[in-house]
């Protein structure tokens, strides 16, 4: 169903807020008119920004249900109804798959994908209530498309959200909705996810982090031949993305050749033709 997006007197609410690209979307929201909520389980990160930007904050664990449900019910208590939802908020520790124990797979996947899931099962009946448009931004990742070793847990987690993406844009243009989505596929931005591990409380699923077989390392050192963006670059490119209803946001086209010879090499595992 065509739609006409307008930004101006909308409310855009993104978790992940306090910090990279959530603060960077969360900027860019604000530069369009938006009335902004942020969520962040970092709450004097939280606070620093909220009052930095003049925006709502709201403490939110995005693995707790109940957490995200009373954010959905904050939102709309103070602005009347919610327009855009980013699943921004995530980690992104490193760590082979034959030392993670079984708690960190679940930190992980709880953080990325069931944060997410959350946020999608609080505020999608909130943004089909609109008459006019809505929309979810989730944020995957280009690690999907170019894996790179030792981050088997994110990357199952930006996978996944990748295929509820594309299922929900489906789902919802069958329905007739003005719901649109956007999967947002960053490759290198700076950002803090490489201090994640800060965030994950010391007994997590009743394991101790001292346990754990996940690690950060330097990105902006491990990373150093790529290009890194600013957060409010990305801030500037999903705005677009939703204004043209856009499903996949890459933000690095320079990659296109090893993402086409990631589906070259799935190609030729198809049958032969007889």
């Amino acid at each position: 169903m065509s739609r006409t997006v307008s930004f101006p007197g909308t409310t855009a609410v993104v978790t992940g807020g306090a910090s990279g690209i959530g603060k960077g979307m969360a900027r860019a929201f604000l530069a369009a008119g938006c009335h902004v909520v942020i969520a962040d389980l970092d709450e004097a990160a939280l606070a620093a920004t909220a009052a930095e930007l003049c925006v709502l904050g709201v403490p939110t664990d995005v693995t707790d249900p109940d957490s995200v449900a009373a954010l959905a019910e904050r939102a709309v208590a103070e602005y009347g109804e919610v327009h855009v939802l980013c699943n921004n908020a995530g980690v992104g520790p490193f760590g082979a798959v034959s030392a993670m124990s079984l708690a960190d797979w679940r930190w992980v996947l709880d953080v990325n994908l069931y944060g997410a899931i959350h946020g999608l099962h609080a505020f999608l009946p909130v943004l089909e209530r609109n008459p006019d448009w809505g929309h979810v931004v989730n944020t995957s990742s280009l690690s999907v498309m170019v894996t790179p070793p030792h981050t088997a847990a994110y990357v199952a987690s930006k996978a996944a959200l990748l295929g509820i993406s594309e299922v929900l844009a489906a789902e919802l243009r069958a329905a007739g909705s003005r719901v649109g989505v956007t999967a947002l596929i960053p490759g290198t931005v700076r950002t803090n996810i490489r201090d994640s591990l800060r965030t994950r409380r010391p007994a997590a699923n009743g394991q101790a982090t001292g346990e754990s077989g996940l690690y950060q390392v330097d990105l902006a050192e491990s990373g150093r031949d790529f290009r890194w963006l600013d957060p409010d670059e990305v801030g500037a490119m999903v705005l677009d993305a939703i204004r043209a209803d856009q499903l996949y946001l890459i933000t690095h086209p320079e990659f296109a050749d090893q993402i086409a010879q990631r589906y070259q090499q799935i190609a030729a595992g198809l049958p032969l033709p007889s």
